[in-house]
């Protein structure tokens, strides 16, 4: 971190334990990734006469490359928070997981759905509605002209490139949906 940790109290003592707890806490996250640039915790004990035992709001701040991640824990949406212990724990598993989200961001690391496979019209039987695929690992997928979105069939020519659903049919593998890779080559003039 390039700036210090920096840890407020307000209402309530410094504790030299919950210091190290909160030390702790941020050596975990640096663990993570370790270009954050500054922490700010802040601890505040907001009702000291509070009849149901002590509770505490924990704010950790935290400042990383082109953002900033804010987390506040609000002593009346979390039981848990009459141990301060406890509450800095929950703020600082908070924050782990939104420097979670912003290190996917950065790293660009988004779900990649598998895509569709390719293939070429190999074949077509026109008069009775249905044709092949081609796949580039030399099968041959069936596919009837129900499959082709939008009336599509009658403008499919073999050759043609597309990509295509796989389902197991009854005589062997078939195509769902099959759609055009170059729409334009696929339609007639």
């Amino acid at each position: 971190m390039n700036t210090p940790l920096r840890i407020t109290y307000r209402r309530m003592d410094s504790s030299d334990a919950l210091n190290e707890h909160i030390r702790h806490e941020v050596d975990k996250l640096e663990e993570f990734f370790d270009r954050i640039v500054s922490c700010r915790v802040a601890i505040e004990q907001p009702h000291r006469r509070h009849r149901q035992g002590k509770h505490f709001r924990v704010r950790v701040d935290l400042v990383v490359p082109n953002g900033e991640i804010v987390v506040g824990r609000d002593p009346a949406e979390h039981a848990e928070h009459v141990d301060s212990r406890l509450a800095v724990s929950e703020a600082f598993r908070a924050a782990g997981r939104r420097l979670q989200d912003y290190v996917r961001r950065i790293r660009q690391d988004v779900k990649q759905h598998e895509e569709s496979p390719h293939g070429r019209v190999a074949r077509l039987m026109r008069e009775d509605g249905y044709g092949f695929i081609e796949t580039p690992d030399g099968r041959e997928i069936y596919f009837h002209e129900h499959a082709v979105p939008g009336g599509g069939f009658g403008h499919l020519e073999p050759g043609v490139p597309v990509r295509f659903v796989e389902q197991p049919g009854e005589k062997g593998p078939q195509a769902s949906t099959v759609v055009p890779l170059h729409p334009s080559r696929a339609a007639s003039p």
